[in-house]
């Protein structure tokens, strides 16, 4: 069972080969009996996965069900899920139970689906190795030496080794692409406003966006189905309708224009990271597609830019938790000052601490115009170079990162840390759409392949990557973790 997509779950399902219950049953098996050695959830929801999984099998025997009923998933801890422990991967709300359900996490339920429980992630979303969790970091099932990638890291792990078959993220500088490249899966960052940001846990509130995470392009355009649309409760949520995503996936690629950006492929990628890419933009080509370099001449200013204008969303964002209305709070404080001081120095570690820092410094007077502001201006002038290369351009293709997974504590100054998303932070930046699908490895560690298009071009995408996948296997690789606990 833990093998198949969600497309072939949901055929098991309607031939009767087994029920969403026996489905739920073994993959919460797999869950107790190898996560120990993963750490990639941080809750477990056994009681309502159950009650779930039954309530899809009655629907299902009512002759009621749709595409995603009864089937399984997970849910990165930063989505509000009412009557369970919402982290967000920190101490800060490892005491929070949320009274209500993201809006997400209601549209899921509202189609069926099955949640198994809370995965693990960089705290409030800041990392991209997923080790920077209160809650310890998650592991690799490719290598468990290795980093899955982050800060949805708990949620493709998961998947990757066979837990669940599919998992929600949210990517702010390349929280999904990044960690579907490490692991070896599907993940996709919608365009920004197209899936709604009610009751997910903010970090930079102008970059997050929610996302489905599985092992082909035909699930996350299921799982994009039930996601997307608009939301009154989120004023960044636009008012657009919602296509069927599914329906688009058999359209041939010939005449498809696909765009190399040259400062995709320059110094600093991994030449076997390179040479994965380039196989794998040699498979488009035989189907059809022609291939072009253009240039994205402000790319170098992305990583600058974004840690400008992330870390002063960020300060803003975390003012609310200071010990008062939830969340941690320090024992006997002697006045309000202290509470707020001790409360905050307790429940933040140490990423989080320095961005907090840092947009707080950026956004104070004096330097808000000569930081921020000018952050602002960069970001549009990227913005305006992804705008012009989709002139000539149907999509652009390149490495989701410039290496493969990288070893647990490999890279302990910030800075390098940071240089891990340069392919993938100026996307929402611009707040365009993008994925990674597998295409390659370097030696037992996958590479991604990203896949990007104009805004709202989600379609063409899932698409794009479905045909790559209908030509080759790399999305059906699994890891020998998962086989030898099969």
């Amino acid at each position: 069972m833990h093998d198949k997509t969600l497309a072939e779950l949901t055929h098991s399902l309607e031939t009767r080969e087994f029920s969403s219950r026996e489905l739920t049953q073994h993959l919460l098996g797999r869950i107790d009996r190898l996560d120990g050695k993963l750490n990639s959830f941080i809750t477990v929801t056994y009681d309502q996965a159950l009650a779930a999984a039954d309530a899809a099998d009655a629907t299902r025997a009512a002759s009621q069900a749709g595409p995603l009923t009864g089937l399984p998933l997970a849910l990165k801890d930063i989505f509000c899920t009412r009557d369970v422990k919402t982290t967000a991967g920190s101490r800060m709300l490892d005491n929070f139970i949320s009274p209500y359900d993201a809006s997400v996490v209601e549209k899921l339920a509202a189609a069926g689906t099955v949640s198994l429980g809370k995965t693990n992630m960089d705290e409030f979303a800041m990392g991209s190795s997923n080790e920077n969790s209160h809650y310890g970091p998650v592991k690799n099932p490719w290598d468990l030496a290795a980093v899955p990638g982050g800060s949805s890291g708990g949620s493709a792990a998961a998947v990757a080794a066979g837990l669940v078959p599919a998992a929600i993220g949210t990517d702010t500088g390349g929280s999904i692409r990044q960690p579907a490249a490490f692991c070896g899966i599907t993940g996709l960052k919608p365009t920004y406003g197209r899936v709604s940001r009610y009751g997910m846990i903010a970090y930079a509130s102008s970059l997050d966006q929610a996302g489905p995470m599985a092992r082909s392009s035909e699930d996350c355009a299921l799982l994009l189905n039930a996601m997307a649309g608009h939301d009154l409760r989120d004023s960044t949520c636009v008012q657009r309708g919602v296509p069927d995503y599914t329906e688009e996936l058999g359209t041939a690629l010939a005449g498809l224009k696909i765009g190399l950006p040259s400062e995709y492929f320059g110094d600093g990628l991994d030449p076997q990271v390179e040479a994965a890419v380039r196989d794998a933009i040699k498979v488009f080509e035989s189907l059809g597609a022609s291939i072009r370099e253009v240039s994205l001449p402000h790319t170098h200013y992305a990583i600058p830019a974004y840690y400008v204008i992330a870390p002063a969303e960020a300060s803003s964002n975390l003012s609310r938790f200071d010990g008062v209305r939830f969340g941690h709070r320090c024992e006997n404080p002697v006045d309000l000052i202290d509470l707020y001081k001790r409360s905050r120095a307790e429940g933040f570690g140490d990423e989080v601490k320095r961005r907090i820092l840092i947009g707080t410094h950026t956004l104070s007077e004096g330097f808000f115009d000569a930081y921020y502001k000018k952050a602002q201006q960069v970001r549009r002038l990227i913005r305006q170079d992804f705008l012009d290369a989709f002139e000539e351009v149907d999509v652009l293709m390149g490495p989701a990162s410039p290496t493969p997974a990288f070893d647990l504590g490999a890279n302990k100054d910030p800075v390098s840390m940071y240089l891990q998303d340069i392919y993938t932070i100026a996307v929402n930046l611009a707040g365009i759409p993008g994925m990674s699908v597998p295409a390659g490895f370097v030696g037992n560690r996958p590479v991604g392949l990203q896949i990007l298009g104009s805004h709202f071009t989600e379609a063409r995408l899932l698409n794009v990557a479905h045909q790559f996948q209908q030509a080759t296997d790399w999305h059906r690789q699994r890891p020998a973790f998962a086989e030898e606990n099969a």
